[in-house]
């Protein structure tokens, strides 16, 4: 094993010996802070300098992104103007691994001017910053992985890991599930996950009769270009399918038939509601390209048709 694979390897083990240690800290503080933050009217104010800042941001983009409205502000373009952007209806979550990073210290004023909440996240109990604070996170007190004290790198991954929890615990209690997710989330890879069937489905379906001659469900088919035609009965129930296949089954003496003597009876549907990514897993189990959509009041009736073309055109796999 080369050295750099075991100071890799050892970097890794002592941060998450510092989660662990982390883990056993999470204790009566850590709810004040969620039932502060919950009881807020306005936005969390996530800040922090340096290192921390970078920590800042992205807990408040993990926030804003399961349910808490949340904003990173700039300690140093704090004091140049933009304490404006804070109001005395937000929460503000200020991060200093020592408690006495010098360009806090106008936010730390302004909010105990405007007594605004404050939850402070450091690792020093007596430090400026945690005696101020409403409700106090410490840290446990650990030496950096660099093994001189100056490299952030246990207290950066100890402070992102007490965000998530804080982030996820909001979530939670919000009951924040996939339709937010979807809502919050319309782009990328994650984006596509979350997409539904109603949201890809085509509502200009191929449908005929049971009763109907095959030259019109021949023209159904050609003119709607799925390569399949839904039958339907008296009640508008789906009944039947009729691919390609079953009218190449079928060529002797097929323009005589009616829809009902030539297609597949019962055929497989998808919830209107359902994720398009678990409709193309059904169809690729299947090996099919179309799915009639149910209607979510009649879940006889056929509302649209899915093509396993767009799911993926859309980035669903």
């Amino acid at each position: 094993m080369s050295q750099f694979e075991i100071t890799g390897r050892r970097v890794i083990s002592e941060e998450a010996s510092a989660l662990k240690e982390l883990h056993a800290s999470v204790g009566s503080d850590f709810t004040k802070a969620v039932q502060l933050i919950l009881d807020a009217p306005g936005r969390i104010i996530v800040t922090g300098m340096g290192k921390s800042g970078h920590i800042a941001r992205k807990i408040a983009a993990t926030m804003a992104s399961t349910g808490t409205p949340a904003h990173f502000v700039h300690p140093a373009e704090a004091s140049h103007g933009d304490l404006g952007m804070i109001s005395e209806q937000d929460v503000c979550i200020v991060l200093s691994n020592s408690g006495e990073t010098p360009e806090l210290a106008d936010v730390i004023a302004f909010t105990r001017r405007f007594k605004i909440p404050m939850i402070g996240v450091a690792s020093e109990r007596s430090s400026s910053l945690i005696r101020a604070s409403d409700v106090a996170l410490v840290l446990p007190k650990i030496g950096e992985a660099c093994g001189h004290g100056v490299v952030p790198t246990i207290s950066t991954t100890m402070t992102l890991a007490l965000g998530d929890a804080l982030a996820i615990a909001l979530m939670e209690h919000r009951s924040f599930g996939p339709d937010n997710f979807r809502m919050l989330h319309p782009g990328g890879k994650l984006g596509s996950r979350l997409m539904k069937v109603q949201d890809l489905m085509h509502r200009a379906m191929p449908v005929v009769h049971q009763k109907a001659m095959m030259s019109e469900v021949v023209d159904e088919i050609s003119d709607k270009g799925f390569g399949v035609v839904g039958v339907l009965d008296d009640n508008k129930s789906l009944v039947g399918i009729i691919t390609d296949g079953d009218i190449r089954r079928h060529l002797n003496g097929l323009l005589e038939k009616t829809a009902e003597d030539v297609m597949s009876a019962n055929p497989l549907t998808i919830a209107f509601d359902s994720l398009a990514e678990k409709a193309v897993a059904r169809m690729d189990e299947l090996s099919i390209t179309c799915l009639f959509v149910r209607d979510p009041e009649n879940e006889n009736c056929p509302i649209g048709i899915l093509k396993i073309q767009d799911c993926l055109r859309a980035g669903v796999m």
